[in-house]
C-alpha cells in the first residue's frame, strides 16, 4: 500500500497563470520523502550518525492537468526500483485531485552517498531495513548497475 497525504496549497505556491508553480511539485516531493523516512525511523539524526545520505541523479515531473489554488490535492509515494545491493533507488510521487484525476507524476533516481568520503556507498543496515518496509509499486523493477551480474 503506497503512502498518501493531502497537500495544503499556499497562495505563494501559485504562479502568474493561477496554477501550481512548477517548482512546488519538487518541494512537495522532497517534503513527503522526508516525512515517510522519518515515519520509519530514518531521520536526519540517523543519516548524520551513519554518515550517509541520499543523492539524486535525476528528478523529473510530467505535468498532466493543472492544479489551482483551492483544489483538494493528494500525493502518494512508492518505490519503483532498487538495485539488488540497495545502493540505487527510484521513487515516484503522483499528484491527484480528490476525484482521482492524475495531475502530475514526479519520478527520481538516486543512490546513497558517504557524506565524509563524498562517494556512493551501500546503505547501512538501518537504511536497508527501512527500504524493506516502504511501499513498492506494482511496476517495481530491479535497477541494473555496473556491479550487477551479467
Amino acid at each position: 500500500m503506497r503512502e498518501k497525504k493531502r497537500l495544503d496549497l499556499r497562495w505563494s505556491d501559485i504562479d502568474p497563470n493561477f496554477h501550481l508553480r512548477h517548482s512546488v511539485y519538487y518541494d512537495f516531493g522532497a517534503q513527503m520523502r522526508t516525512e515517510v523516512l522519518n515515519k520509519i525511523g530514518l531521520t536526519l539524526a540517523v543519516f548524520a550518525k551513519e554518515k550517509v545520505g541520499p543523492v539524486l541523479f535525476k528528478e523529473e515531473c510530467v505535468f498532466r492537468k493543472e492544479i489551482h489554488f483551492g483544489d483538494e490535492i493528494y500525493m502518494d509515494f512508492e518505490i519503483i526500483g532498487l538495485s539488488k545491493d540497495l545502493e540505487r533507488f527510484a521513487f515516484r510521487h503522483r499528484f491527484m485531485k480528490a476525484d482521482g484525476t492524475l495531475c502530475a507524476v514526479l519520478t527520481l533516481n538516486g543512490a546513497w552517498m558517504d557524506t565524509v568520503k563524498r562517494k556512493l556507498t551501500l546503505p547501512p543496515e538501518a537504511i536497508e531495513n527501512g527500504l524493506e518496509v516502504l511501499p513498492r509499486s506494482e511496476d517495481f523493477e530491479w535497477i541494473a548497475t555496473s556491479k550487477s551480474p551479467k
